[in-house]
């Protein structure tokens, strides 16, 4: 559908926001106009009440402190684009690199495998990674090994009887026996990277991938 706008509209949104912006300039005492007040008030004094030395010297002081905090916000915002265009430059070589991070689920293309790893703890006496679909029925479960240590994992896919399971969003789990207690553990999934993008801020970078989907660069937990 097509929505027509209106150019007069337009237009006199635009002056408006161009007035807007000239009266705040106007609004802005620069030194010339702040010297030129200063001796205004020193020929206008009234000779009874003479504008004292320490006065005339608190209000320039003032006038200083007010430009240098000016100045100094330029600095800043300076000093903040120079970071946003490093980190932009620092994320795009992370694009075609694996990393790892933690994931509770992941995005499944039918006929493709995907892997991750697993922190596994002294004292664990058995180690199943369970995958469920969107209605939580299980698709998968593997056996893992118990050794204490990073544990390496693949899921080829397939489903308990050997069927191809269809492109999805599932869910996957690390169900472990640890000194008696059986609980979850985290799990690190595999994911490529494919672009990195900036939050509207400029502060928060983030790396796009097809199985994690966008993931925070300060989540990210190993890099492959």
């Amino acid at each position: 559908m097509t929505i027509a706008t209106d150019p007069i509209q337009n237009w006199a949104a635009q002056a408006q926001a161009a007035a807007e912006a000239q009266a705040k300039k106007d609004q802005t005492l620069g030194i010339d106009s702040f010297l030129t007040l200063m001796t205004a008030q020193l020929r206008n004094q009234d000779p009874l009440k003479p504008l004292e030395g320490t006065e005339f010297i608190s209000q320039l002081a003032t006038f200083g402190t007010v430009t240098g905090v000016q100045d100094m916000g330029a600095s800043l915002e300076t000093l903040a684009s120079s970071l946003r265009a490093t980190q932009t430059l620092n994320g795009a070589t992370m694009i075609g690199r694996d990393i790892l991070a933690s994931a509770d689920s992941f995005d499944h293309t039918q006929g493709g495998s995907v892997t991750g790893q697993i922190d596994v703890p002294p004292g664990t006496t058995s180690l199943q990674l369970r995958i469920t679909d969107s209605t939580g029925a299980v698709v998968r479960e593997i056996q893992l090994e118990t050794a204490e240590g990073a544990q390496n994992f693949t899921w080829d896919g397939l489903r308990n009887d050997g069927t191809q399971a269809e492109s999805d969003t599932y869910d996957i789990e690390a169900v472990a026996t640890v000194q008696g207690e059986t609980g979850s553990l985290e799990v690190l999934m595999s994911g490529r990277v494919s672009s990195v993008s900036l939050d509207a801020t400029g502060t928060n970078l983030s790396l796009n991938t097809a199985t994690l989907g966008s993931i925070s660069m300060a989540d990210v937990r190993r890099v492959q």
